[in-house]
């Protein structure tokens, strides 16, 4: 099934139940009325939000109405918890990394922004890359969980925008706030492109209405999701409605007649960068400025776009 939140003045929203095709939706209230609530009793709630899913599919849902990603905040728009993992070792080579190991690092979790909402920043000069990646939303996963046990915990995956400000030093300051898909969507949409724990999707990036990324985020994913969710139960057990995303999608390049090549492209500019640097010794792409616009998207082998479009403007504070 397919779940959005529809913002309604609140800082959870309403939770939504919409179509496979995206074009419709409803409201859960009658079963449940946020996503959160759903994440912790998921066993109850999830075949009951199917039966509408299903309805809704069928045409009989009596309230459904066209579905407008505009209203859409992040599908879950806190977090108890979020964690980004540096799952594709070409990203991480790419910028510099000699050694990849399996590693994840808490991210600011509160507010997580909705796919059509600005990224506000307070300066243009400050490196502002965008990032495509995968994320999935748990259930509990125990301390300790195996790569396989915390694969079971898993119930939602969706896309994000990761902002990045390059010219900052700190992590912490140099992560604001991330937007997400306006679905998530559980693993049985996904049919066989979900494959132990990875998504084999192709994630469409497209900087101010230029395409410049087509990577493939199954193909040279390192650490899985079960590895990743594992990681980081180690040492404490995860709560439903955890977030953990891959990092930057990417694809490995090859060399041409002497000459490197990256054909499907890059998820973030700072990859463009590095392999400018790589080519030409010296890099020449900036990082956004204000108006630049950032379209993330992934679609299925039907031509539909699976979790919906991040579509969204870098503008200044206060605008």
């Amino acid at each position: 099934m397919k779940l959005a939140t529809y913002k309604d003045g609140t800082r959870d929203g309403q939770l939504v139940v919409v179509s496979r095709d995206l074009s419709t939706a409803h409201y859960a209230t009658g079963i449940v009325s946020r996503l959160q609530q759903a994440l912790d009793d998921w066993g109850f709630m999830a075949p009951q939000l199917q039966d509408l899913y299903e309805t809704l599919n069928n045409g009989k849902a009596r309230h459904a109405f066209p579905f407008d990603p505009a209203l859409c905040m992040a599908p879950l728009p806190r977090a108890y918890q979020r964690l980004k993992g540096q799952a594709y070792a070409n990203h991480a080579t790419l910028l510099g990394d000699a050694e990849v190991d399996l590693a994840v690092h808490q991210a600011a979790s509160d507010p997580l922004l909705g796919a059509q909402d600005h990224v506000v920043c307070a300066n243009e000069n400050l490196g502002v890359d965008f990032s495509a990646e995968i994320a999935v939303v748990t259930g509990d996963v125990a301390l300790g969980a195996s790569a396989d046990d915390a694969l079971e915990g898993i119930r939602l995956v969706m896309l994000s925008n990761d902002i990045t400000l390059r010219n900052v030093g700190s992590r912490v300051q140099s992560q604001p706030a991330t937007a997400f898909s306006p679905v998530a969507v559980t693993l049985d949409e996904l049919g066989d492109a979900w494959d132990n724990g990875c998504v084999h999707l192709t994630v469409q990036v497209a900087w101010n209405g230029r395409k410049v990324g087509m990577c493939d985020a199954g193909t040279d994913m390192t650490y899985a999701f079960g590895q990743l969710v594992a990681h980081a139960s180690k040492t404490r057990a995860l709560r439903a409605g955890t977030v953990v995303s891959s990092g930057t999608v990417s694809n490995a390049g090859f060399e041409k007649n002497g000459k490197k090549e990256w054909p499907k492209g890059y998820s973030c500019i700072a990859e463009k960068r590095a392999m400018e640097d790589a080519l030409d010794g010296k890099t020449t792409t900036d990082f956004m400025k204000f108006g630049d616009t950032v379209r993330i998207e992934a679609k299925g082998k039907d031509g539909q776009s699976v979790f919906g479009a991040i579509d969204q403007e870098l503008a200044p504070l206060n605008a």
